[in-house]
């Protein structure tokens, strides 16, 4: 059975915060590693009332520091919000100080709306179409012998393994291209990912880092000990992107019975459409699901989101997941 991983965006649920968010991220990263998963990841998004990772490097040192064998990522960093030697100095010192265990996932989206966006600006010419170049000077800082004259510290020379993510085929031709493992955001924006996938294998160029072609899937799952608790647990996560594609992000909500059928045609599509790479339902149903999508994509990796409300079922969902995962190996 391939490996599962952890993505976590740190959810602030309603009627608590950040803090709170941040222990229970500490939390489900040591439960992670105990079930064996890959890595945990944290990914940078900004101005959302639901996710407390806008700070990835610093939240990724907090779990970093609180766990000893997993991988600790980005998934990802937004490197049109920053300049590639502030990222190379970031991960070279989250490197020295947990090596071997440090992932740069790199994207070129801004990870917030376009107000956001240009507050966020590293300088009044960013811009995401330069997003293959910054990924070549960021890899150079973090090289033995970099070209350029300024120099990351630390950073240079730190072995940090670069991935690209995507939604598009962008990502998946330019991870072909320099020869990148490519993580592509199946858990909320599915519609190309086959035809991605297609790209990025077909194109490949070996690399350095890597020699063969390694794609890594995001996928929502909702595990519960029954089907009917699981899709009562997902609502959580389908009020929150209904509320976010209808201009009104939140933190995420309690679950709603019968949410779905409240919903008018429109919204029920939609999220049809973002949440179709997912799992709802009880161990036997999940693993089921699961093997499909597998053996659909041919995954080497799935990177696991669960955006669950309560905390304790939260952890419930991964570590039934994790179970599954060694039943199906």
């Amino acid at each position: 059975m391939i490996p599962f991983s952890i993505l976590d965006l740190s959810p602030i649920a309603e009627g608590s915060n950040a803090s709170a968010s941040f222990r229970n991220t500490l939390d489900l990263a040591q439960h992670g590693e105990r079930w064996g998963y890959q890595r945990y990841w944290l990914a940078e998004h900004h101005g959302m009332p639901g996710i407390a990772s806008a700070a990835t490097a610093v939240v990724m040192a907090h779990v970093a520091a609180g766990t000893s064998t997993i991988r600790v990522g980005a998934g990802g960093i937004m490197l049109p919000n920053h300049a590639p030697l502030v990222i190379a100095e970031q991960f070279g010192t989250l490197e020295a100080l947990h090596p071997g265990r440090i992932d740069l996932g790199l994207g070129r989206a801004p990870g917030s709306d376009q107000t956001t966006a240009r507050a966020l600006r590293r300088n009044l010419q960013s811009d995401s179409d330069e997003f293959p170049q910054d990924v070549l000077e960021l890899q150079d800082y973090l090289s033995d012998t970099p070209r350029q004259r300024v120099m990351a510290v630390p950073g240079q020379g730190a072995k940090v393994p670069l991935w690209i993510l995507g939604s598009s085929t962008f990502g998946a031709q330019l991870a072909a291209h320099l020869g990148l493992p490519f993580a592509f955001a199946s858990h909320f924006a599915p519609q190309m990912m086959m035809q991605a996938l297609e790209l990025y294998r077909a194109n490949f160029k070996p690399s350095a880092q890597l020699a063969k072609p390694y794609a890594m899937l995001g996928f929502n799952v909702f595990a519960a000990d029954t089907d009917e608790e699981a899709h009562f647990r997902a609502t959580s996560m389908q009020q929150a992107f209904v509320n976010l594609r209808t201009g009104h992000p939140s933190r995420l909500p309690p679950p709603k019975a019968g949410y779905l059928e409240q919903l008018g045609a429109q919204e029920k599509a939609m999220l049809d459409s973002v949440l179709s790479c997912s799992a709802i339902g009880a161990p036997a149903t999940v693993a089921d699901q699961l093997q499909a999508f597998i053996a659909r994509t041919g995954a080497d990796e799935l990177m696991i989101t669960s955006q669950i409300f309560d905390h304790d079922q939260r952890l419930r969902s991964y570590e039934l997941t994790a179970a599954i995962q060694r039943q199906l190996a």
